[in-house]
C-alpha cells in the first residue's frame, strides 16, 4: 500500500496573528454560468441584493481582431462584457461576478476566516441562484502577505531557506523572485508559491518582500454545500502549514505585537 507524502490534518490548528501581514484574502469559484445573463438585468438584481456594497464597476474585455472586408482586411476592437465588480462602503471586501464565476476578497486588515468565510459563501451563493452554474470546475484559496524590511539581508531572518549567491560568487542580492508549483496528488490540490522582494515606490519608500501562497483544487468540485466547506477547510489548513513553514519564529513573532 502506497503511503502518503503529504497528509492533511485538520486537528493541527495554527495561531491567529494579531499582525498578521496579509494585504488581501481572495476566494475565487470558476464555474461558468449555466445560464444567459443579461448585464443590465442582473446589474439592477445585484445593486438590489448587496445594499451594502454600493460602489459598482462594470467590467469589459477589449479584444483586438483581424477582420476580412471588402477592401481587405482591418484591425477590429470588440468591447465584451465580462461582469461586475463589487466594493463594500468600508472597502475592505471586494465581489466579483462574472460570466465564468465569482471572486470575493478581503483587504487590509485582515479579520479572520470564520468571518471571511461567512462572507464569501452568502456572496457565492447569490452567484449561484442568478447565474445558475452546473458545476464548479476550479476552487481556489490565495493569501498574499507583505513584508516591509530594511535590507536583503533581512531575508535570512525571515525566510527558513533563504536565497544566497553562488558559493564562487560573493555578490551582494538585489533583487529576488522564485515561484514553485507543488503538487499534492492524493488529495486533489495544487499549491503555488511565490517569493518576492518588491522595492521601494514613490509612495512607498520601504523595501517589501511578498509571500504569495496560491491553493487550489485540480478537478472540478461539487456543489453540494458540505463539500464546499470540507474543501475550504482543507486548502486554508495547507495555507496555514505552508505559511508557517516557509517563515522563521523571528518573522512569525514579528506579527504577534
Amino acid at each position: 500500500m502506497k503511503t502518503k507524502v503529504f497528509e492533511i490534518d485538520l486537528s493541527e490548528t495554527f495561531e491567529q496573528l494579531p499582525a498578521a501581514p496579509s494585504v488581501e484574502a481572495v476566494i475565487h469559484w470558476r464555474a461558468r454560468a449555466g445560464r444567459t445573463l443579461d448585464p443590465d438585468e442582473l446589474q439592477y438584481r445585484l445593486v438590489d441584493l448587496l445594499s451594502d456594497y454600493p460602489t459598482v464597476q462594470r467590467q469589459q474585455e477589449f479584444r483586438v481582431g483581424a477582420e476580412l472586408g471588402p477592401e481587405g482586411s482591418h484591425l477590429e476592437h470588440k468591447q465584451t462584457w465580462q461582469g461586475f465588480r463589487f466594493q463594500s462602503s468600508d472597502n475592505r471586501h471586494v465581489a466579483q461576478f462574472t460570466r465564468n464565476g465569482f471572486v470575493f476578497s478581503r483587504l487590509m486588515p485582515y479579520e479572520d476566516w470564520t468571518k471571511f468565510e461567512a462572507e464569501a459563501l452568502k456572496l457565492w451563493q447569490i452567484y449561484c441562484e442568478l447565474a445558475e452554474p452546473p458545476e464548479i470546475q476550479r476552487l481556489g484559496v490565495r493569501f498574499i502577505n507583505v513584508i516591509p524590511i530594511e535590507t536583503m539581508d533581512q531575508l535570512r531572518r525571515i525566510l527558513v531557506s533563504p536565497p544566497s549567491a553562488p558559493t564562487s560568487m560573493n555578490l551582494p542580492m538585489q533583487e529576488f523572485i522564485h515561484q514553485t508549483r507543488f503538487a499534492i496528488p492524493d488529495d486533489g490540490y495544487s499549491l503555488n508559491v511565490i517569493l518576492a522582494t518588491q522595492p521601494p515606490s514613490a509612495d512607498d519608500e520601504k523595501l517589501k518582500f511578498i509571500l504569495d501562497l496560491d491553493v487550489s483544487t485540480e478537478s472540478t468540485v461539487e456543489m453540494a454545500e458540505d463539500e464546499l466547506r470540507k474543501r475550504l477547510a482543507e486548502m486554508r489548513w495547507i495555507k496555514n502549514k505552508a505559511f508557517f513553514s516557509i517563515l522563521t519564529r523571528d518573522a512569525i513573532d514579528r506579527f504577534r505585537e
